[in-house]
């Protein structure tokens, strides 16, 4: 019976410290348990925030939409301003291309040659044709030659040639050759109807490019040839010369 005893005792024992193993190895698998968990806990944790931050940069790409809204609105209006200002342009341009084209037409031309081949004289009526062509003369004006050529000074390129003085002698003066561009002046003059004369020299002596008593002197302060328009129309002067003739043609323009 004794040892029966024992035994038993043996076996509660045995089965107590089984029972503790097994309740260590329940606590032991349980705070394994809750260790995971919580690792769970913490990387749900961290993607909900994750979450948040984006859910905070959703809420920044409204504002990114409004700007793209705002640069396709200026866009918008660039365009707008590029489609005003090129209707502007056109607009522009078909008011010019509405505008009448002035017409010309020529009231007379006359030409006298040119007897004396002195380069100097030629440059002379070069320079003098050159200021003189294209000079508009509007209706009830006065012209001048004096005032539209201006001085012959060396400045303006003019050179020593022939003239004469008042006394009828020849000598070098700067631009020798002016009258004949007056002189061809006042011949188309002469030939176009209400133009009057207002003032004109002949010189004193013979000049060998036109009949006595139709040239016209002029010397800058002494001198002039003027008349006044009195045609109704302005006029245009076109002046031109080569080596052999100057001509002088007047138009009216309409």
């Amino acid at each position: 019976m004794e040892f029966s005893l024992k035994n038993k005792l043996y076996y509660i024992l045995a089965f107590i410290v089984i029972i503790a193993i097994c309740i260590a190895i329940y606590f032991v698998i349980k705070n394994d348990n809750t260790n995971k968990n919580d690792y769970v806990a913490d990387r749900t944790s961290t993607n909900v925030e994750n979450n948040s931050n984006s859910e905070n940069i959703l809420e920044v790409e409204p504002n990114n939409s409004q700007n793209n809204d705002v640069s396709e609105n200026i866009t918008n209006e660039n365009n707008i301003n590029d489609e005003h200002i090129e209707n502007n342009q056109n607009s522009a341009d078909n008011q010019s291309n509405e505008m009448p084209t002035k017409v010309e037409e020529q009231l007379s031309t006359f030409s006298t040659k040119i007897y004396n081949k002195e380069s100097a004289r030629q440059n002379n009526i070069s320079i003098t044709c050159s200021t003189l062509n294209d000079t508009i003369v509007p209706n009830g004006s006065i012209f001048s030659f004096c005032d539209t050529v201006g001085p012959s000074t060396s400045n303006k390129g003019y050179q020593q040639a022939d003239i004469f003085d008042k006394y009828g002698n020849k000598k070098k003066g700067l631009g020798g050759g002016n009258c004949q561009v007056s002189t061809t002046l006042y011949n188309a003059i002469l030939n176009t109807p209400n133009l009057a004369i207002i003032e004109r020299h002949e010189h004193s002596n013979k000049v060998p490019y036109i009949q006595t008593g139709k040239d016209a002197a002029v010397a800058y302060g002494s001198y002039d040839l003027k008349f006044r328009n009195d045609t109704g129309f302005d006029i245009i002067i076109r002046a031109e010369n080569n080596a052999d003739n100057v001509i002088i043609t007047l138009y009216k323009i309409s």
